[in-house]
């Protein structure tokens, strides 16, 4: 008689466990393994970055209970409802009618500084010790926001390769996210598109990705995501607009840039997202001007930019008005009028707007 599925299952975790990360996985990288079907018997999931512990959780779950009766191997548990002990022996039940079980113990912070029924052992390090011995017929996974990085669970997750870390993306990172996530709704998109929706909807990865689903209903299937389309849903202000606001930066006409403003101001946002293109805007002119010193050509300089082509011209056209020194002054000073508009001034939204673009204009 062959081996039991347990068995097979313990020398398929064995063989998993062995490849222990040098790292800890990111929530991404736990879901591209959950997906091919490669699981750990025990998760620590932790970070602040709710769209991407969802996503993992999420994928652990159908990976583990793929082909079996969810109702009856599925465990969802709260660390502040439950005790330790409550959640070890669901974790050792066997599965019904199924390969595996799945049990998600939440908010496991709650647990930290509580002793478990076991005198003098805390409730983490209860779970700590099954970890390093868990039932090879459950997937267990316990999620926290925050945790004390010095418990024995987490230094024994990390190095054990069993930690999954999900953090804010750092700002560089976020682009790439934006086109990865694109590409997996299945539309194409430029690099440049890319910044721009990172700049307007970010970091929070879950309001990201809600525009980029609001973009993908737009465009229809299969369909590139543009500037125009981004204009159209998200931000609300024509590529057209911004170049009329930049030019009017530009030749210091502060009339121009008002009456600009009067087309594009949206009361609901305050304007935070045309501060969010105007500094997307400034950052690709000095990546421009900075490529065109280097010696390329204004096109390769376009493409550096993380701008199309087409658009070459129009960049020459404004860094030849603008000097560099005008152009860095204007970041700094974007970013002072966002904190405005976040509550950092008593003045109307409209109003804050207003006198920054005049003092731009005069940069």
């Amino acid at each position: 008689m062959g081996p039991s599925v347990g068995a097979r299952r313990g020398k398929a975790l064995a063989r998993v466990e062995r490849s222990a990360y040098a790292s800890p996985m990111d929530g991404t990288t736990l879901v591209r393994e959950a997906q091919a079907g490669k699981l750990l018997p025990f998760y620590l999931v932790v970070g602040e970055e709710q769209f991407l512990m969802r996503a993992a959780l999420a994928a652990v779950r159908d990976a583990t209970l793929a082909g079996g009766i969810e109702g009856l191997n599925y465990d969802q548990l709260d660390a502040g409802d439950t005790s330790v002990e409550a959640a070890l022996n669901i974790a050792r039940t066997l599965p019904m009618m199924a390969r595996l079980r799945f049990v998600l113990i939440r908010q496991l912070e709650r647990w930290d500084g509580k002793e478990s029924k076991t005198k003098g052992m805390s409730a983490l390090d209860r779970l700590a010790d099954y970890a390093a011995a868990p039932s090879v017929s459950t997937v267990f996974v316990a999620s926290a926001m925050k945790l004390d990085k010095r418990r024995r669970l987490y230094t024994q997750a990390k190095k054990q390769g069993f930690l999954v870390t999900c953090d804010p993306l750092p700002a560089q990172d976020l682009p790439r996210w934006v086109r990865e996530r694109t590409k997996a709704l299945g539309h194409p998109i430029s690099g440049d598109v890319a910044a721009l929706l990172a700049e307007l909807c970010g970091p929070d990865l879950s309001q990201v990705n809600d525009a980029l689903e609001r973009l993908s209903l737009y465009v229809g299937a299969n369909n590139p995501i543009t500037e125009e389309a981004a204009a159209e849903c998200v931000v609300r202000v024509r590529p057209t607009t911004v170049w009329e606001l930049v030019g009017a930066f530009g030749e210091r006409n502060a009339g121009r840039a008002l009456a600009a403003l009067e087309q594009v101001y949206e009361p609901q946002d305050r304007g935070l997202r045309l501060i969010g293109v105007l500094a997307w805007q400034t950052r690709q002119l000095l990546k421009f001007e900075s490529a065109v010193r280097q010696g390329h050509s204004e096109q390769d300089a376009a493409k550096f930019a993380g701008a199309p082509p087409f658009k070459a011209r129009d960049l020459a056209r404004q860094v030849k008005q603008i000097p560099r020194e005008n152009l860095e002054s204007w970041l700094p000073a974007l970013a002072r009028v966002d904190l405005e508009l976040k509550g950092g001034s008593q003045r109307p939204p409209k109003a804050i707007l207003e006198h920054a673009l005049i003092d731009l204009c005069q940069k």
